[in-house]
């Protein structure tokens, strides 16, 4: 396996797709160690003094800030925090976005501003490059003081607490230490406050829903050509100087794509007997711009923030400063990915239909895309499915990031939400990805009915890759596992 040094540099989120897919093995740079170890030293002088009363690190947290602990008690004062907020609940979030908070929560703490020890650290590298992955749970998580609960669950097993998944197996944290002989972290003044407090729970759903938005748009490029072309549809709304002047970038970069992929095409250029098509193939360049223009901002501000310090409080040691703040406000991150999630939902809204109409039985396809209809119902389940995920996604972006609900006694007053807006798009997505592999389910099928006619390289390269793990469809057959076939290989395409 490669190595993947951590620096200080500007991580990109194809750095950590990177990082993921290639499955590379992390180790700290020297700078980043000398940092790390500086910024420890200067906050063990400063506790050493006993000169400050600075918030999380010789007080209680929340509403409970005035309260000065003892400095004997500071070491059990972060212990208590991870074991106290550790109040998840709901369905366990998935393993690869719990490897990506992993990853996230190094590289803030790499960072050299949030004091925790070298050893801490290091001890979330070898989990993950070991691939031990804490419990999380979905729920609990206001998404202001950070995502403290889902941290701290992320948190206990370095403690020798909680559980984790080792191996396909579900094991107590203290037999994987026992494993890899090492012995849980003790914990230092400010520790338990730099793992908890944090935005990496939000940034990993929103990483991962990012790279999926550009997955999923780019893959309806050539779907939805093969749809244009199975519903015999016209070329001329992908034209260059139409799309120009509406100034549009999105737009603009869809329609230019779009007239890449139908080239060559002898069924585009064919004689037509419509003078336009329906908006659900006509507005292409409109309706996917629009939703590519919304992914590549919403992937401008996650980059942001998987490169930034966001626990608190921060601490700058070459100015002699410990700042209690409100980086950990999820506020940028809930914000973007309820956009997110309307853009997401707007392609598969799209999509369905675009399979409505190839279903329709007009412009010369058989109803439901299946010989003898009435006999077969063909198509037509499909479609219905289809319906209800859009009619899902429609209900699921209903802006979290609006509401706020007063915690910690309203010191925390006014908080983001983000967590809930991240375990709603991470269902958009899944259930985007669906919707796509059934509207190629449906382009294939329909594209069969145009033969002998040819459509262009890039879309017959298409349908033959997807023609040798689906086939057409000839009468009724079992159409659920088609389906899910169909997401599988629309998610694989490169």
């Amino acid at each position: 396996m490669g190595k993947f040094s951590i620096t200080k540099d500007w991580l990109n989120l194809a750095d950590i797709q990177t990082i993921l897919d290639e499955n590379l093995i992390l180790e700290l740079s020297d700078d980043c160690k000398k940092s790390v170890l500086e910024c420890r030293a200067f906050l063990d002088a400063k506790m050493e003094s006993g000169k400050e009363v600075i918030y999380g690190i010789n007080t209680g947290f929340g509403s409970l800030c005035n309260t000065v602990i003892s400095p004997k008690d500071l070491n059990q004062l972060q212990k208590n925090l991870v074991l106290s907020h550790a109040c998840g609940t709901g369905s366990e979030i998935d393993k690869g976005i719990v490897r990506r908070i992993l990853l996230l929560k190094i590289l803030g703490l790499s960072k050299g501003n949030s004091g925790v020890q070298l050893e801490t650290i290091e001890r979330l590298i070898l989990f993950f490059n070991e691939r031990v992955y804490p419990v999380i749970y979905s729920q609990g998580s206001l998404g202001a003081s950070g995502d403290l609960a889902p941290l701290a669950h992320l948190s206990m097993p370095l403690l020798g607490e909680g559980e984790v998944w080792y191996n396909g197996q579900k094991y107590p944290s203290l037999e994987i230490l026992d494993l890899f002989r090492v012995k849980p972290i003790e914990l230092k003044s400010k520790e338990g406050l730099a793992l908890l407090n944090g935005t990496q729970f939000m940034s990993a759903f929103a990483s991962h829903a990012v790279q999926s938005a550009l997955k999923i748009e780019e893959n309806y490029t050539t779907i939805a050509g093969m749809s244009l072309e199975a519903f015999d549809g016209r070329s001329n709304p992908f034209q260059a100087n139409v799309n120009e002047v509406r100034n549009q970038v999105g737009q603009i970069r869809v329609a230019e794509r779009m007239r890449a992929t139908l080239e060559g095409s002898s069924l585009i250029t064919r004689e037509k007997e419509h003078v336009q098509d329906p908006y659900s193939f006509r507005c292409i360049p409109q309706v996917h711009g629009a939703s590519l223009d919304a992914i590549e901002y919403a992937k401008t501000i996650v980059e942001r923030e998987i490169n930034a310090v966001t626990d608190n409080p921060t601490i700058f040691p070459e100015d002699d400063q410990v700042v209690s703040a409100g980086n950990f406000h999820g506020q940028p991150l809930a914000i973007v990915m309820d956009f997110l999630a309307i853009a997401l939902a707007e392609l598969g809204s799209i999509s369905e239909r675009r399979i409505y109409k190839l279903i329709s039985g007009t412009r010369g396809l058989p109803a439901f895309l299946v010989a003898e209809p009435g006999l077969n119902s063909g198509f037509m389940i499909p479609q219905y499915t289809a319906a209800s995920i859009v009619s899902q996604n429609k209900q699921l972006c209903t802006p979290a990031s609006v509401d706020t609900i007063d915690s910690s006694n309203g010191q925390e007053d006014h908080v983001s939400m983000g967590a809930n807006s991240a375990t709603k798009l991470f269902q958009i997505v899944e259930n985007v990805f669906q919707i796509q592999g059934i509207e190629l389910f449906v382009a294939a099928q329909g594209l069969d009915f145009r033969r002998p006619a040819k459509s262009s390289e890039t879309i017959e390269k298409l349908h033959l890759a997807y023609r040798k793990n689906i086939s057409f469809v000839k009468t009724d057959v079992y159409m659920s596992q088609l389906m899910v076939q169909s997401m599988h290989f629309v998610k694989k395409l490169r």
